[in-house]
């Protein structure tokens, strides 16, 4: 029936390009099916976060109150939920657009950029959720998704490529053809794999396809998902360790002292116990410290500034440290100007400077060295923390003041975002020099 050799060999590359289509739809349907199923596991899990927040808010304060279920509501933005959240009347208490409007206009900027674009994924339809406390419902949270707009763009990348692939197969000869057949097939083998191992729960999954061309781009637009995926589901869990991080030092200054009260190495006399009292005060200050950040970045922190002589207070904190630095085995050495005096705060000055000489001590190994020291410089005061740790990674130097931020071998995250907030609510700068290996240099900028 067909005589020529080109037309039998066009109908078998056409049935070759219809069979790899096939293959290619069905491996489509495998990796969105796979995609959407982790999908819908993530968002329980996050309206479980949402509702237990909430449920907690309201057992802390008694009550549904509007201002105190802000920060809850505007999570719940940030997890991809528009939300609305009634009491056991039926009464609104607060939705998504009431609660970010009532934010400052710096903290809706700071909102939005850790909460990608998204879009409405049920055309605005609210499932709803029943809130309890004790058994008892105490009111109901409607919950919409929003789709991240990274994931419709990765689906939409996704049906392209195969029409694409379908032109391709369609009019290109049988070398070619065959040769981008394989070339088409492999790397969505490969993308399968990662979407698989993603749902899986191993979010750290990359897929590297070289190459500018659509699968290449596919494969940017599917790291780029991961990337945002495992930044969501790792945010809560840098949020604690953020805070641990924060109460370590005072607690260990306490625990250090209660030792040697115990051991009868210290005198459990006035004096004593005053310091212990004093970095009692001070764990309750670094246990706002979140709330203190945000009132920073949003321009209210109230500062009691007065005349710090910078010698007798950067020692009397060294004092305190001493024993923790001794007991790793971590020389601390102090050198400060004379009379040099620096208009601060010194609750927000002491809570600087102590986050610093954490940072210096952990990064320290034993028998290593930490220098404070402060001087004049022109008409300002500076004051540094020097050490002979394992410094920061030169990748990680410019984000080590960003919030949440974790470099590879270090644990830099809110501490010293409070550190950058603090010293610019005092109308200073901070800066750090650091060489990977040897060792980094904190130095805060006062004015006197």
């Amino acid at each position: 029936m067909f005589r020529s050799l080109w037309i039998k060999y066009f109908l078998l590359l056409a049935s070759v390009s219809l069979i790899a289509l096939s293959s290619a739809l069905l491996l489509r349907e495998l990796m969105i099916s796979d995609f959407r199923k982790y999908l819908e596991g993530e968002m329980e899990d996050r309206v479980y976060w949402v509702t237990a927040s909430l449920e907690s808010t309201y057992e802390k304060y008694s009550g549904w109150e509007r201002d105190r279920v802000i920060e809850d509501t505007v999570w719940a933005l940030m997890l991809g939920f528009d939300v609305r959240l009634y009491d056991k009347d039926g009464s609104l208490v607060i939705d998504t657009g009431l609660a970010v409007d009532s934010l400052s206009p710096l903290i809706k900027k700071r909102v939005a950029a850790l909460s990608e674009p998204r879009k409405q994924e049920t055309g605005g339809r609210f499932v709803p959720y029943a809130l309890f406390l004790g058994g008892n419902e105490i009111g109901q949270l409607e919950v919409s998704l929003l789709r991240p707009a990274k994931e419709s763009l990765f689906i939409h990348r996704s049906n392209m490529m195969l029409l694409l692939s379908l032109l391709l197969l369609g009019g290109s000869a049988i070398f070619l053809s065959l040769v981008f057949s394989k070339k088409l097939t492999r790397p969505v083998q490969r993308l399968t794999e990662g979407v698989t191992a993603i749902s899986e729960g191993n979010l750290k999954k990359r897929v590297a396809i070289p190459g500018r061309d659509e699968i290449g781009m596919l494969s940017d637009a599917f790291n780029r998902m991961a990337q945002t995926l495992e930044t969501q589901e790792s945010l809560r869990k840098k949020i604690t360790s953020n805070i641990a991080h924060e109460l370590r030092t005072p607690m260990s200054i306490i625990r250090g002292e209660l030792e040697g009260m115990m051991d009868g190495l210290i005198p459990a006399d006035r004096e004593h116990l005053d310091s212990l009292y004093a970095e009692i005060k001070r764990l309750m200050t670094i246990l706002e410290g979140i709330e203190e950040l945000a009132r920073a970045e949003a321009s209210s922190l109230t500062l009691r500034k007065r005349e710090v002589e910078l010698a007798a207070f950067l020692g009397n904190i060294a004092g305190r440290f001493r024993q923790t630095f001794e007991e790793k085995g971590v020389d601390l050495e102090i050198r400060c100007e004379d009379g040099l005096a620096a208009s601060a705060d010194p609750d927000r000055l002491s809570q600087i400077i102590m986050n610093l000489l954490s940072n210096a001590l952990k990064a320290t190994s034993k028998g290593g060295h930490v220098l404070i020291k402060s001087e004049r410089r022109n008409e300002d005061a500076a004051i540094e923390v020097i050490d002979s740790g394992c410094g920061i990674e030169h990748k990680d130097l410019p984000f080590v003041f960003e919030r949440f931020y974790k470099g590879k071998d270090g644990g830099l995250g809110l501490g010293l975002t409070i550190v950058r907030e603090l010293v610019e609510a005092h109308g200073g700068q901070v800066d750090v020099q650091s060489v990977y290996g040897r060792g980094s240099s904190f130095t805060v900028i006062l004015p006197l």
